[in-house]
């Protein structure tokens, strides 16, 4: 599977997006920077991401949670 599950704006140039991918015959979760080439409308991916075995998932999430917390905790959100 290949498919971008939700994008959000991290800055004026680059966005923010999810998704599932394969690679090398494992499906990943893929959270990614994308940029504006230069001159265009078009995004391009970088290399500022990480992919993540689904298998992680659920630790993902965990963690996740726990940072929400800690933050909540120390009114940063």
């Amino acid at each position: 599977m290949d498919k971008t599950i939700t994008t959000f704006k991290k800055n004026k140039f680059q966005e923010i997006r999810i998704g599932i991918r394969e690679f090398k015959g494992n499906d990943l979760i893929d959270i990614r920077t994308w940029t504006m080439t230069q001159g265009t409308e078009e995004m391009v991916p970088t290399a500022k991401g990480v992919s993540i075995n689904i298998s992680l998932l659920k630790d993902l999430k965990k963690s996740l949670d726990d940072v929400e917390a800690i933050l909540k905790e120390n009114k940063m959100i």
